[in-house]
This record gives C-alpha cells, sequence and structure tokens, in this order.
C-alpha cells in the first residue's frame, strides 16, 4: 500500500517548496515521487508544433520525492503520521495517529 494516493492533500516538509499544501495529481511508484497541483513548477522551452503553434516556454509541474511530502489531517489541516489497519473484511485503511480517525 503506498503511504501517499491521488487527490491526497498534502504539505511539502523539505525544499524550495517547504511549507506549501496541494492535491496530488499523479504518482510514479516506481521513482516514488508524486506530482502535486501547483507546486514545483519550472518553465520549459517547446518547438514549434501542432500542439504549440507559436512554441515559446511552458510551465510544467515536476514530480517531488515521496519522502518529501505528508499527508494533511482532514480534521485541523495540520501534517500527521499515520498507521496503517487491517480491518475484518481484509481492507486497509489509513488512520492519523494524532486522533485515531481515518484518512
Amino acid at each position: 500500500m503506498l503511504r501517499i494516493k491521488r487527490d491526497d492533500q498534502v504539505m511539502v516538509m523539505v525544499g524550495k517548496e517547504k511549507g506549501k499544501t496541494g492535491k496530488v495529481v499523479r504518482i510514479f511508484p516506481q521513482e516514488n515521487a508524486a506530482i502535486v497541483e501547483n507546486l514545483n513548477v519550472v518553465k520549459r522551452a517547446v518547438k514549434k508544433s501542432d500542439t504549440f503553434p507559436q512554441g515559446g516556454f511552458v510551465e510544467k509541474e515536476k514530480p517531488m520525492a515521496l519522502a518529501n511530502l505528508m499527508l494533511l489531517d482532514k480534521k485541523d489541516n495540520k501534517p500527521t503520521r499515520f498507521q496503517i489497519k487491517v480491518l475484518k473484511d481484509g481492507a486497509k485503511v489509513r488512520i492519523s495517529k494524532k486522533n485515531g480517525e481515518t484518512i
């Protein structure tokens, strides 16, 4: 089970975006990285093509390491650690260590 999933609210703990929050857009499990909405944005040069008829510069969101992200607790919007618990029906859920509620 992955630590962070798509559509989770996360906070960046390390790097130039430290302290900022956002929603996870995409996960790359092989690279242990995730793209967070409107964070870690870089400019890239693009040649003229059908999709970009004028060419020029395009802003892209680059992946961030999962180790640099931490889940936000839905109750108080602060970063929290969590544990995995297996329910009686075999489903796995993430439980916040701060208040014991499912994430």
